[in-house]
């Protein structure tokens, strides 16, 4: 596991790289026309949060001695213009992971691997 140094007055303080990878998926999942990443993995948030499911595949932070590369693997809702929510993503999980980390992120690379549509009313009155 990478860890992120960081001098302090009072002593060394590390970030993980998990935690890295939990706050730029919540960053992510923030935007809309984002489909959350816990779909995508099979678990929930909580178990995120708590540690106990990686995000595995669909977030990856390379961490190095002074800045980050996060990678993502997203869904995003049919009839979004991909280019724009992308764009939205990669700004808010840079400045997300920056101001709660300290750390430079030089890079967010999206791979956007699907496409959902979302459940309109009539549909989730048939399924009942």
């Amino acid at each position: 596991m990478s860890n992120m140094n960081q001098e302090e007055n009072l002593g060394i303080v590390k970030i993980s790289d998990e935690v890295v990878s939990v706050i730029a998926g919540i960053a992510a999942e923030e935007i809309n026309g984002v489909e959350d990443l816990q779909h995508l993995v099979g678990s929930n948030i909580s178990q995120l949060l708590k540690g106990k499911k990686n995000l595995g595949k669909n977030v990856r932070v390379t961490l190095n001695e002074d800045y980050a590369i996060i990678d993502l693997n997203l869904s995003v809702e049919y009839g979004v213009k991909i280019p724009e929510v992308v764009g939205a993503v990669q700004e808010n999980v840079k400045r997300t992971v920056e101001t709660m980390t300290g750390l430079k992120v030089s890079s967010v690379n999206i791979n956007v691997q699907s496409i959902f549509v979302p459940k309109t009313e009539k549909e989730d009155r048939k399924e009942n």
